[in-house]
C-alpha cells in the first residue's frame, strides 16, 4: 500500500520587503522558503503508519515546485521514506489550488495511492483548498481537519477522527482510496538524525513535468487556473490616539473625532 504526502515549501518573508514590479507577488529577493508546518504532521502520520506496518506501507512525499523545492523533500526523506517525487515546469508558473490538486491528483493515480494525507492548509497562502480539491478530482471520500488516524494495511476502511466546533470531535469510518487533511497536533514530529540528512542526500528523487502525467497545458498555470493573484499590496495602517483626561474631556476629545471623521 503507498501514502502520498503532497507538501510544500512555503514562503517566509523578511520583516522588510518590496512588492514585485508587476504588483503581484513578493519580490523573490526578500523570501526564505521554509517545510510548510502543516505538512511536518501529515509526513509524520505516513511515517508512523509505515512503521507500524514495516513492509506493507510505503510513504512517499511529492511537491510542485521548481528545484529549489527539492529542499523540502530532502527534509521529509531525512525522517524516513526511501524516495521522493518533484514535478514541475515553466508551465505550471501561477497555478492556483485547482491546478496544483490535478497534479496531485495525477500523481496519486500513477502511483496507485491508497491514501493521500495532505496538510489541512500552508502558513503561507492558506487556502486550504489543495487537498479538498485532490479528492473532488479523483472521486474520493475525503475527511478535513483529521485528528486522529487508525488503519490496518489490506483492510479498505479507516477509522479518523476530527475536529468541530466548541471542541467537539466527530469520529467518522471512511473508505479507501480516500484522501485526508491532517490536522496540528495529530502527533509529534520527529526530529532528522544527522545520519538521516546525511542518507536523504543520496535518495532518489523523480522528477515529472505535467506531460509526464498526461495533463493538459491549458488545466495547469494561470490558464487551469480558477482564480488568480490581481494585486498584492501593505494594506495603510490606521493609528490610535490614547484619550486622557477626566470623563468630560475624553467626551468632548472623542466627539472632536468622531467630527473629524464626518467631515464637520
Amino acid at each position: 500500500m503507498k501514502i502520498l504526502v503532497p507538501v510544500k515549501q512555503v514562503e517566509i518573508l523578511d520583516e522588510d520587503f518590496e512588492i514585485r514590479d508587476d504588483g503581484r507577488a513578493v519580490d523573490g529577493d526578500y523570501i526564505e522558503h521554509e517545510l510548510n508546518e502543516w505538512d511536518d504532521y501529515s509526513w509524520e502520520a505516513a511515517l508512523q503508519l509505515m512503521e507500524k506496518n514495516e513492509g506493507a506501507v510505503e510513504a512517499v512525499p511529492m511537491t510542485v515546485g521548481p528545484d529549489d523545492a527539492e529542499e523540502g523533500l530532502r527534509k521529509c526523506l531525512a525522517k524516513g521514506g526511501e524516495r521522493g517525487i518533484r514535478v514541475w515546469d515553466d508551465a505550471l508558473e501561477g497555478s492556483d489550488p485547482i491546478a496544483v490538486a490535478r497534479v496531485i491528483a495525477a500523481v496519486a493515480k500513477r502511483e496507485d495511492a491508497k491514501l493521500v494525507l495532505a496538510g489541512t492548509q500552508s502558513t503561507d497562502h492558506g487556502h486550504a483548498q489543495t487537498g479538498i480539491a485532490t479528492a473532488a478530482l479523483l472521486g474520493w471520500p475525503h475527511v478535513a481537519v483529521v485528528s486522529e488516524l487508525n488503519y490496518t494495511p489490506g483492510a479498505d476502511k479507516a477509522t479518523v477522527r476530527r475536529e468541530l466546533e466548541g471542541g467537539v470531535e466527530e469520529e467518522i469510518e471512511i473508505s479507501l482510496p480516500a484522501v485526508l487533511t491532517i490536522q496540528l497536533g495529530i502527533n509529534e514530529p520527529r526530529y532528522a538524525s544527522l545520519r538521516g540528512i546525511k542518507q536523504a542526500k543520496t535518495k532518489t528523487i523523480e522528477e515529472l513535468s505535467p506531460e509526464d502525467l498526461g495533463i493538459p497545458a491549458d488545466q495547469i498555470g494561470e490558464a487551469g487556473s480558477a482564480s488568480r493573484v490581481r494585486r498584492m499590496y501593505v494594506p495603510e495602517k490606521g493609528k490610535a490616539e490614547l484619550i486622557s483626561g477626566t470623563p468630560a474631556e475624553q467626551a468632548k476629545r472623542i466627539i472632536e473625532i468622531v467630527n473629524e471623521l464626518k467631515g464637520a
